[in-house]
């Protein structure tokens, strides 16, 4: 499976959404990753819906919604009206993550499940079947710019094992501290789609970049 390079808006400069939007329409990424904070799951704020919904006026590619908040059922399908592709939620926050997962799915759009660094893998085995995308959080959540937790490579190789035992599809991406230094490392131990928000945006050439973390 080819890796999917998913560059964090959350970095980007939202004086020029079309600006930005245009130059990743024009780069090899896959996916547009939008992360929506409420401020009490996690410690930040950062947009909602109407940002999504301006993204989506900018592309055709796909929108990959990362939910960090404490209640996010009562807003799945208002984030599909706006436009998400892929809508993931928290495992941390969902007290019914089946029925939050299967409300995802038919709404049409694909589901996922974070994981926060102390969140052990061995948690999604009743669920990874229904899912079509765990995102392994190589930070804390809630802020852009964070070092990257070192025991990710092991979590990956875990999910990797879990994916193939229930002969699962589903994508492992990986969210916080990616570069072009562990991008390498990040896909040997399995991941199939990393999340790059600083290192895509800050950098002199991010098209150049986001070919680079491909490999």
């Amino acid at each position: 499976m080819n890796t999917i390079i998913a560059p964090s808006l959350l970095s980007c400069d939202f004086s020029r959404i079309n600006e930005e939007s245009e130059m990743l329409n024009n780069s090899s990424a896959e996916w547009f990753h939008l992360d929506v904070m409420d401020g009490v799951f996690v410690p930040n704020i950062s947009f909602g819906l109407p940002i999504i919904e301006a993204f989506r006026k900018c592309t055709n590619k796909v929108l990959d919604v990362h939910a960090m908040v404490a209640n996010p059922d009562p807003y799945i399908s208002d984030f599909k009206k706006a436009g998400a592709d892929n809508f993931t939620v928290h495992y941390e926050a969902c007290t019914h993550l089946h029925r939050t997962i299967s409300a995802i799915k038919s709404e049409g759009m694909k589901a996922g499940v974070a994981i926060n660094p102390h969140t052990p893998v061995h948690l999604l085995n009743d669920i990874i079947k229904d899912l079509d995308l765990v995102c392994i959080m190589s930070v804390n959540p809630g802020f852009g710019g964070q070092k990257f937790i070192e025991n990710t490579y092991q979590k990956v190789r875990e999910l990797k094992a879990l994916i193939d035992k229930n002969n699962s599809s589903c994508i492992i991406e990986i969210d916080g501290g990616v570069n072009l230094e562990n991008a390498r490392k990040l896909i040997e131990a399995g991941a199939t789609a990393l999340v790059a928000g600083s290192t895509v945006f800050k950098s002199e050439n991010p098209t150049e970049t986001i070919d680079k973390l491909r490999g």
